[in-house]
């Protein structure tokens, strides 16, 4: 189980910002259907205790912040990006469809493998682009193993996989695909055309350093490939 991520920091300059007291903080969450004593909300200003969500969101409602602001990080996992946008597993999970514990195992897993409109209806929800969300849950490294295998042999195998990955359509994966096999293979024709040759190592080992580079960028690539559609939502797909 996560904990909240919170900024006892944030928490005290919020607070300054508006003007109240932690006891006036205290009454209007209690009013807020949060009830807490100001010496909770002391606790939380000092670090010594953290905020549960409810008490994290009504915080943030009296406080006129983002809960973003208050967590004092740059959302990294699918249950800070939830509770930056202020919505708790039940919601988000009412929102794109999905039982509420399937949905808490895909936090508690970091993971994300719901089908395509659940996909559609939770980028949507979270604010996210396509791109970022295959960072959120945590497939960069399986997409980085399909693109290596793709332009080091068969990429027509390897379509589908990026597909359910990225949730992109099977003709922008193809195309980006059958470019980069392309792109790669011109380094091997190279190497050898350099080998046959004759010519010096200095050479065969700056061909070498410039496919190590390629192959490292595969990703980022990957989405220069993409373009605009890796920065947006994947509400453009054909399925």
């Amino acid at each position: 189980m996560y904990s909240v991520s919170f900024s006892p920091a944030q928490a005290r300059s919020a607070r300054a910002r508006v003007g109240l007291t932690t006891a006036q903080v205290a009454q209007a969450m209690t009013a807020c259907g949060a009830p807490v004593r100001p010496e909770l909300i002391e606790a939380w200003e000092y670090g010594a205790q953290l905020p549960t969500e409810p008490q994290l969101f009504a915080l943030a409602d009296v406080l006129w912040c983002p809960p973003a602001v208050l967590m004092g990080v740059e959302p990294r996992t699918l249950a800070e990006h939830r509770m930056a946008r202020q919505l708790s597993a039940e919601r988000l999970a009412q929102l794109i469809g999905m039982d509420p514990d399937a949905y808490r195992s895909a936090e508690a897993a970091n993971q994300w493998h719901g089908d395509y409109r659940q996909t559609k209806a939770l980028v949507e929800a979270l604010g996210l682009s396509l791109r970022k969300l295959i960072g959120v849950m945590g497939r960069v490294d399986e997409l980085a193993g399909h693109l290596r295998a793709a332009v080091e042999g068969r990429w027509k195998s390897h379509v589908g996989p990026v597909c359910e990955i990225t949730s992109l359509n099977r003709t922008r994966v193809s195309d980006a695909l059958r470019v980069m096999h392309g792109e790669f293979a011109e380094f091997a024709e190279r190497y050898m055309g350099h080998v046959v040759a004759r010519n010096a190592d200095a050479r065969l080992k700056e061909v070498a350093a410039e496919r190590s580079a390629y192959l490292r960028r595969l990703v980022d690539h990957f989405w220069e490939l993409i373009g605009e559609a890796g920065e947006a939502p994947p509400f453009n797909s054909v399925h």
